[in-house]
C-alpha cells in the first residue's frame, strides 16, 4: 500500500492526553508503513500532534488550507508541501483529490462536517473511496449508537453504516482499506413518489 494517502480529520483543540498519545502513536505508524498523509494544514491541536509526529517518523505530509487560517498564523510552518486554497470549500475538495481514504480521529463540529461530507460523498458515488473512524478511548461510539438508530428507523441503509470503518489503530486502517468493497450508489434508480 505504498504511495497511498489517507486524509485525517480531527480536532484544532489537542484534547486529553490519550487521544494526543493515540494521534502520535497511529500518524507514526502510518509513516512507517509509507503511508502518507493529507490533512488540514493547520500546526494546532490534534492536526498538529498528527502532521509532527508523521514528520518525525519521516513520512510523507501533505497540508492542504484556506488562507484565512493562514493569515490567522495557524499554518503548520515545517510542511514540506502546502497547498493554500482560497476557501473552506475548496480545501475540502483538494483534500478529497489528494487522498486514497478518509479517516476521523477525536474532533469537533469541523471533524464531524468533514467525515460526513466524504462518507456521503462516498454514497453518492462521487467517489468509492474508504471512510472510516479511529475510535480512541471509545470515542465515537455515541455517534455510532445514533447511526444504529438512523439505520433502525429506516433513514440510513445499515449497507452504508456497514461500510464505515471503525478502527482502532493504523494496522487496522490498513487491514480495511485493504479489504474495501464499496458499496453501490445511494440512488442507482430514481427515488419512487
Amino acid at each position: 500500500m505504498r504511495g497511498v494517502r489517507i486524509a485525517v480529520f480531527t480536532g484544532s483543540q489537542a484534547g486529553p492526553p490519550a487521544h494526543q498519545q493515540a494521534a502520535a502513536r497511529f500518524a507514526t505508524d502510518l509513516a512507517t508503513a509509507g503511508i502518507g498523509i493529507v490533512y488540514g494544514g493547520g500546526r494546532v491541536g490534534l492536526m498538529g500532534t498528527v502532521a509532527d509526529a508523521a514528520l518525525a517518523a519521516g513520512g510523507e505530509v501533505v497540508g492542504v488550507i484556506p488562507q484565512h487560517l493562514v493569515d490567522d498564523e495557524l499554518a503548520h510552518p515545517g510542511l514540506p508541501r502546502l497547498d493554500v486554497v482560497a476557501g473552506m470549500h475548496e480545501r475540502k475538495a483538494r483534500i478529497a483529490e489528494l487522498a486514497d481514504a478518509f479517516v476521523a480521529l477525536p474532533g469537533a463540529a469541523g471533524t464531524l462536517e468533514e467525515l460526513f461530507e466524504a462518507w456521503t460523498w462516498g454514497m453518492l458515488g462521487l467517489h468509492a473511496k474508504p471512510t472510516l473512524l479511529l475510535d480512541v478511548d471509545a470515542f465515537w461510539q455515541p455517534l455510532l449508537a445514533q447511526l444504529r438508530r438512523m439505520v433502525d428507523d429506516g433513514y440510513l441503509d445499515g449497507r452504508r453504516l456497514d461500510a464505515l470503518g471503525v478502527v482502532s489503530d493504523a494496522a487496522g486502517l490498513l487491514e480495511f482499506v485493504a479489504g474495501y468493497e464499496h458499496p453501490a450508489r445511494k440512488w442507482t434508480t430514481p427515488p419512487a413518489g
